[in-house]
């Protein structure tokens, strides 16, 4: 089992249910992405009360996705981690026993996908020269079966696989940024009916 895999949780009936929610999701992002935080401060980051995020952060740590830092924090400050470095959700039998809580999930990635595009293409004009030129944006429409989704699915994980992860402890050069990739691998909307 590789380090990724050791730290990679794959979703249950229960994590489903418990990431159904979208400050939830953002929640674990958060701590995933900055390390260790203050409900109160991750709270100002998503722009909610600190009771709002407090309930949600023991709702994941009753769920097992985060979990509270010994090392950090007092009587009156209480700070939490997350416990995974990745999520993993491709039970299609999970999916179909739990319909709704599949899509409020999915509801929820999307939504947060959405925010964070939001939030770079609004700092997109702050950005150094070499920024701008090697971000992008784009869409390919391409037409596949299932099993060459698959296929392409597995080679762009071989490749990213090649680059190194965001985590604490990996040794990048000094101009390295943190970057992230979205791949959506769905069918499109409405074409099916087209079809049919």
């Amino acid at each position: 089992m590789t380090d990724a895999e050791k730290n990679t949780v794959e979703l249950d009936a229960k994590g489903l249910r418990a990431l159904a929610h979208p400050v939830r999701v953002q929640l674990v992002g958060l701590l995933r992405k900055h390390g260790p935080a203050t409900a109160t401060r991750l709270a100002e980051r998503l722009g909610v009360n600190s009771g709002t995020a407090s309930y949600h952060l023991r709702q994941l740590d009753a769920a097992g996705f985060v979990e509270e830092d010994a090392e950090r924090g007092n009587a009156r400050e209480r700070w939490w981690r997350s416990v995974h470095r990745s999520t993993r959700f491709n039970d299609v039998d999970l999916a179909e026993q739990e319909p709704e809580a599949t899509l409020a999930y999915l509801h929820s990635v999307a939504a947060a996908y959405q925010l964070r595009a939001q939030q770079a293409v609004n700092e997109f004009h702050t950005l150094p020269r070499a920024w701008r030129e090697a971000a992008d944006m784009s869409d390919w429409g391409l037409r596949l079966t299932p099993a060459e989704t698959r296929s392409l699915y597995e080679e762009l994980t071989e490749v990213i696989g090649r680059y190194r992860r965001d985590v604490p402890e990996a040794d990048a050069p000094p101009d390295a940024e943190r970057v992230t990739l979205i791949t959506q691998l769905l069918p499109e909307p409405g074409t099916r009916t087209e079809r049919e």
